[in-house]
């Protein structure tokens, strides 16, 4: 596939120093639709094609209308969607491509109504499609160590703001909003991030045992909900106080994470509701991690992640 050829130095601002592609290449990368199925299939079956019910390596093409495929020992029907979140959808794959390259291109990600208007899909079809790729991150985990930040966020409206019947009225701060963590691992800039349904000790410390190697060094905000970890070394700032570098201790790194999702937040989403804001946390921990990878193998990873991840729309909207 033809990327951009110069590749700028690592030292360049930003993520600069990667391989990008251009729109008019993305079109001749994927001119119709047969190129984007040879595409999709050399990522989800890297060494071969292969039946997704039952793994059998004998399989045929098939003059079936949706599944052009089918297997010699299950003698089922399947296509390169099948057994992925992309299965049962009637969109085709070359606009998959396409949302795939935006949804990974756009730092702060793309909202559905601009996607729908790229796509020429209707609303409703663009954000299923955008939850879909973002399903490519669901509960992805990964092993921290050494030096780790860790912090809390919270998203969604102002208390005071609320209409009079939906006001709590218990309390300030975080009452009535969503709640996430985030750790960040310090020397490779690696994220996990999740969200939670309280910020006690048990939530917190179990995040950190879960998620962080024994003998690394963690460092959080004044929250004295971490406590005291056995088999860690901690180290605190307390921003009520102003206080926000000492020595080495400090969150600035995670902060950020949260800063840019909170700008999408704003900026490109408006509104991400309870029910789906893990998905938006996750998906924005995968780019994060994956940030230094040229863009096409920033694709090939979601295409590869998507294996698996079935989404259907009355989940979404149940």
């Amino acid at each position: 596939m033809t990327t951009v050829n110069e590749k700028p130095s690592s030292k360049s601002p930003g993520k600069s120093h990667r391989t990008g592609i251009t729109l008019m290449q993305l079109a001749d990368m994927f001119p119709d639709e047969d190129t984007a199925r040879l595409w999709f299939e050399s990522r989800v079956w890297p060494h071969g094609r292969h039946c997704p019910h039952c793994g059998s390596l004998e399989t045929y093409a098939a003059s079936h209308p949706k599944s052009p495929y089918r297997c010699k020992d299950c003698r089922r029907y399947f296509s390169v969607k099948t057994g992925t979140a992309l299965e049962n959808s009637r969109i085709p794959l070359r606009k998959w491509a396409f949302a795939i390259y935006l949804e990974t291109t756009h730092v702060k990600g793309i909202a559905s109504m601009k996607l729908h208007r790229d796509l020429g899909v209707t609303q409703k079809t663009a954000w299923f499609m955008l939850h879909r790729i973002r399903q490519a991150w669901s509960e992805v985990a990964d092993s921290l160590d050494g030096t780790i930040e860790a912090d809390e966020a919270y998203f969604g409206g102002l208390e005071k703001n609320k209409h009079k019947a939906k006001k709590l009225n218990a309390g300030r701060g975080g009452v009535g909003k969503a709640k996430a963590v985030a750790l960040r691992e310090r020397e490779t800039n690696k994220i996990v991030a999740k969200v939670v349904d309280r910020l006690d000790r048990k939530t917190l410390q179990g995040l950190v045992t879960d998620n962080v190697k024994e003998g690394s060094t963690v460092y959080t905000d004044g929250n004295t909900a971490y406590g005291k970890i056995e088999g860690y070394a901690q180290d605190a700032v307390n921003h009520s106080v102003g206080q926000y570098v000492r020595n080495q201790a400090h969150t600035n790194g995670v902060e950020s994470f949260w800063a840019l999702l909170k700008r999408a937040h704003t900026g490109t989403y408006h509104k991400m509701s309870k029910k789906h804001l893990n998905r938006y946390v996750q998906s924005f921990a995968g780019k994060h991690n994956r940030r230094d990878l040229d863009t096409i193998d920033q694709m090939d990873a979601i295409v590869a992640d998507l294996i698996g991840r079935k989404l259907l729309y009355r989940d979404l909207t149940a």
